[in-house]
């Protein structure tokens, strides 16, 4: 690594970016004494200061990460990487059927039962607590925030930036008020910021009924959370399922595979999907990253596992998180694929501004 490379990393660091890449290690250790955004009893998942993942493994150090940064090489993406679908321009409502727009990375336009869900909406140009530095995106939203119809439900997964973008929430409070559901903790950092949002938590476990006959499931997946330094695992990470009439959806916001164990309990207890949002990048170098960001092969092991009619892959292609070539993701899904002896229309990747139904699979949204 270069001197430039050096100093820009080390940059990073004193802003205190690298938080949202790396967790656990001593500065977790020093953060334990409290919990700024929850408390609560001692759960499966919680000892009373931190959140886990039960049976799991606990997020690397920043040791790891130092080592990973300074001496692990990494692809060059290039600066644009647009979608020939962009500036889409979705329904106003969906009844009677489950459909998804693909925004960029794990931002999801999910429509059903009448119903607009938004997952971990994130407009802005970078991933980033700040504006002027951190990974910035490399293509536009596939449907901009102005030409999102009226959002009903925002549901945000976990507190990473690249998941949980104040700016966008401040903008969707302030067009739609709309619910927005989150697990545990989360609402301490949403409130700060926005006293009037609109905000229901939850554990895994729990269910929220957010319209007639839809409600959402929390369900969990293996990662873990971060704002900052000393805020590690103080809020709660989660999958959710859609429950609606038209079918269910899974919608997983980053995750370790796990040894397939969260997705076997999801049919177990939810039977079959009739959709699920599956992250297929941000997985390498392995060492580092595998037990937060399961790669392309394990993913397709997931939708198997997971009993789904059909996934769509997220959680590529927007930001540079980590050290894979940007279409790599995609390359190796098609693989998988092959090998599992799955079509294309059984694990559909969707660019920017395209959209799915179950009635009618993939298809280009009018401009």
């Amino acid at each position: 690594m270069g001197s430039m490379n050096r100093r820009k990393f080390l940059k990073w660091i004193g802003l205190g970016a690298a938080a949202t890449v790396v967790g656990g290690g001593a500065w977790a250790k020093v953060a334990s004494s409290m919990n700024p955004y929850y408390k609560g009893p001692v759960a499966k998942n919680f000892d009373g200061t931190i959140f886990f993942n039960p049976n799991g493994v606990a997020p690397g150090n920043f040791g790891g990460l130092l080592k990973w940064q300074l001496f692990e090489p990494k692809a060059k993406w290039p600066n644009e990487y647009p979608s020939p679908f962009a500036n889409a321009k979705p329904a106003a409502k969906v009844e009677d059927d489950v459909s998804a727009t693909m925004i960029g990375h794990a931002t999801f336009l999910i429509q059903t039962g009448g119903a607009n869900f938004l997952t971990d909406p994130v407009f802005s140009d970078r991933a980033s607590p700040f504006q002027f530095a951190g990974p910035k995106r490399k293509q536009p939203p596939g449907v901009a925030i102005n030409d999102l119809p009226k959002i009903d439900v925002i549901l945000l997964s976990h507190n990473h930036y690249d998941h949980f973008d104040m700016g966008s929430l401040k903008q969707l409070v302030e067009r739609d008020n709309p619910l927005i559901v989150t697990p545990l903790g989360n609402d301490t950092i949403i409130l700060k910021a926005i006293k009037h949002a609109r905000v229901k938590t939850g554990n895994w476990d729990e269910i929220i009924t957010v319209g007639n006959n839809v409600d959402v499931h929390f369900e969990p997946m293996h990662h873990w959370s971060a704002r900052a330094a000393t805020d590690r695992r103080m809020a709660l990470w989660s999958a959710f399922v859609i429950d609606a009439p038209a079918g269910k959806t899974y919608i997983i916001g980053d995750t370790g595979f796990h040894d397939g164990i969260n997705y076997r309990a999801a049919a177990e207890k939810h039977g079959r999907f009739k959709l699920a949002i599956i992250p297929i990048g941000a997985y390498n170098p392995r060492w580092f990253m595998q037990h937060m960001h399961q790669n392309p092969e394990e993913a397709v092991q997931g939708h198997i596992e997971c009993n789904a009619e059909t996934s769509i892959a997220h959680h590529w292609g927007t930001f540079q998180l980590t050290n894979e070539p940007i279409e790599e993701p995609i390359e190796r899904l098609a693989q998988a694929r092959i090998d599992q002896g799955l079509a294309d229309e059984d694990f559909v990747v969707l660019l920017p501004g395209q959209e799915w139904s179950a009635q009618n699979g993939a298809q280009k949204l009018s401009g």
